[in-house]
């Protein structure tokens, strides 16, 4: 297993937060808005997602995984706990729903532009995360 750890130039770590080092509040949140264009043309998604309070969700998103990634604590501060299994019980996430999502967030990830170690690090959690959303098998 290979070391995640950044290192500046003397081969100390890097002391600021992944959500520092890619940019803070500006790259989640292209992040997430370049992710919902690709979710309103999915017949598999879309019903899924609140078309009346888009915003509300691109929102809530932004601030789960800026949260995540080091950034301000202000998801949890307004919704509590994260809780995201119990948050998409409603919702019939299967495999083909996950691999969907992750196609969406793949061209959104690729497209912030990140270095080859923040990209895999980004990439990574999605990966489980969406694999920790499947609640179901059925289509």
């Amino acid at each position: 297993m290979s070391d995640l750890t950044l290192r500046g130039s003397d081969g100390a770590p890097v002391e600021t937060s992944f959500w520092q080092q890619v940019g803070g509040r500006p790259t989640f949140e292209r992040l997430v808005r370049r992710f919902y264009e690709g979710v309103r043309g999915d017949d598999v998604l879309w019903p899924m997602y609140p078309e009346e309070d888009l915003e509300g969700a691109v929102q809530r998103l932004t601030g789960f995984l800026e949260q995540y990634w080091g950034g301000p604590g202000t998801y949890s501060e307004q919704r509590g706990h994260p809780r995201l299994r119990m948050r998409h019980m409603p919702f019939k996430v299967n495999p083909l729903a996950r691999d969907r999502w992750l196609q969406h967030m793949r061209v959104a990830v690729d497209e912030l532009g990140l270095s080859p170690l923040h990209r895999e690090m980004l990439w990574g959690y999605l990966e489980r995360a969406a694999q920790a959303m499947v609640n179901t098998f059925e289509d």
